[in-house]
């Protein structure tokens, strides 16, 4: 029996083996190629931060990429949830050489044309779509990290205001909100932050559901930060239901309620914002955005309500890049895209592509536990570990990445090409079925 179960795994393995070789479109380049010798001549200069494959890009159009040796690839990672607008996107290309041209960069002691240009129109914008009905102001940063310090901050100044011991804050299991020490502090992942402990105090982890916020909130909680839609935790929409009764918990304790939407705002979910389902009375205090807002170009933002405002004094926070004309300026055009209800629609119509045709691989696949998430940002979830179906994917020509929970997600740009998506998720089919044939 043992010997003719070890017959089967060894004519398996060898079959998937045979396969694999026998599909590859795109193996990554030999030691010996242009892409190998770079990386060996250049990669020991750079910090041992990234694990990457020998694969070395240098073109971008549409929904596709090129690396040095020519080779082609659907790109259905959008720089993680980034280049929403598509690579190299030419009214965004003529904005960043006109402004280069004129300034780039004045500091925030200055007025210029476009910071509060983009501000205003970040907020008004939001109003108009059915999301933060109270916002008021914006503070522009240069990355999603800076735009949740921000918040915190922000938070933790109001609680103050209220009373000295009014600083403590919650998250939740699997959420992410970024790498520096604030930021790092609420993402309560062991393997990010074990390595950097301690880290500042006072942060609380719930689970979310309404008994375990329940037991955590108290009147020394400044605030409550979460991801309507967790990304990197494993593309996992958050209960519309849940959402509403945390904003009760969160106001009945003069807490603020902040959104963490830089992955699944901008678009990302089919609406301008994840939260724009949600009713008026359950919206948050503070909206932290970047990706998506610069297409490529560092840029970030928090938003926040008048009762914020409230608390805050110059000084009380600053930044020396962001705001800077340069990447308001492409802000502000890509806020004029992604908020435009045709294109939203479409985003909503492209994700039913998407979840048709994973669902229907689904049905062919065991190893495939759930096809979940929003808009186009989805994941699907493996009863194992699916860093070989990345792989696999990756040297057949399509660029997809992980998540947690043995999650693979899909971010690609918003306005990518239904025959795009079409190709690459054929190309996604034979890698899964490579994998577990």
């Amino acid at each position: 029996m043992l010997r003719a179960t070890r017959l089967r795994s060894f004519q398996r393995s060898f079959t998937t083996s045979r396969y694999l070789q026998a599909s590859l479109k795109n193996p990554d380049p030999a030691s010996d190629s242009k892409s190998g010798k770079f990386i060996q001549e250049n990669s020991k200069y750079s910090v041992t931060t990234y694990s990457r494959p020998n694969v070395v890009f240098e073109k971008g159009e549409k929904a596709f990429l090129w690396d040095v040796e020519g080779r082609k690839y659907v790109d259905f990672t959008a720089g993680i949830a980034v280049t929403a607008l598509r690579h190299s996107h030419p009214e965004i290309s003529k904005i960043l050489y006109d402004q280069s041209t004129k300034l780039i960069h004045s500091s925030n002691l200055y007025h210029n044309l476009w910071t509060n240009r983009l501000s205003r129109e970040l907020v008004e914008t939001t109003r108009e779509s059915g999301g933060m009905h109270d916002a008021s102001r914006v503070f522009l940063a240069n990355s999603g990290t800076e735009a949740n310090e921000a918040a915190l901050k922000f938070a933790r100044k109001y609680g103050k205001t209220i009373d000295e011991s009014k600083t403590e804050f919650i998250t939740f299991t699997n959420s992410f909100h970024g790498r520096s020490m604030g930021a790092l502090s609420v993402t309560p992942n062991p393997k990010y932050q074990s390595p950097f402990a301690p880290l500042i105090p006072g942060v609380h982890v719930a689970e979310p559901t309404l008994e375990s916020i329940s037991k955590l909130i108290n009147d020394k909680t400044a605030g409550v930060i979460i991801e309507p839609i967790q990304g990197e935790g494993g593309v996992r929409p958050v209960p519309t239901e849940f959402l509403i009764e945390l904003k009760k918990l969160t106001k009945k304790h003069n807490a603020l309620l902040i959104f963490d939407e830089i992955q699944c705002g901008l678009g990302r979910s089919g609406r301008l914002w994840a939260h724009g389902k949600l009713p008026k009375e359950a919206h948050p205090d503070i909206v932290t955005m970047a990706k998506a807002l610069g297409n490529g170009f560092p840029i970030g933002a928090t938003m926040i309500t008048e009762n914020v405002e409230k608390a805050l004094k110059v000084g009380d926070h600053g930044t020396t890049y962001g705001g800077n004309p340069l990447g308001a300026r492409v802000g502000s055009y890509v806020l004029s895209q992604v908020s435009d209800k045709e294109f939203l629609q479409n985003v909503s119509t492209k994700s039913e592509l998407f979840k048709k045709e994973l669902n229907s691989l689904k049905e062919e696949v065991d190893e495939i536990v759930e096809v979940r998430g929003e808009g186009l940002l989805l994941g699907v979830q493996f009863k194992s570990d699916p860093s070989k179906i990345v792989d696999a994917a990756r040297e057949r020509g399509l660029l997809v990445i992980t998540a947690g929970g043995n999650t693979v997600r899909f971010v690609p740009a918003l306005n990518i090409e239904e025959d795009v998506i079409k190709e690459g998720l054929a190309i996604f089919k034979d890698a899964v079925k490579a994998v577990f044939p």
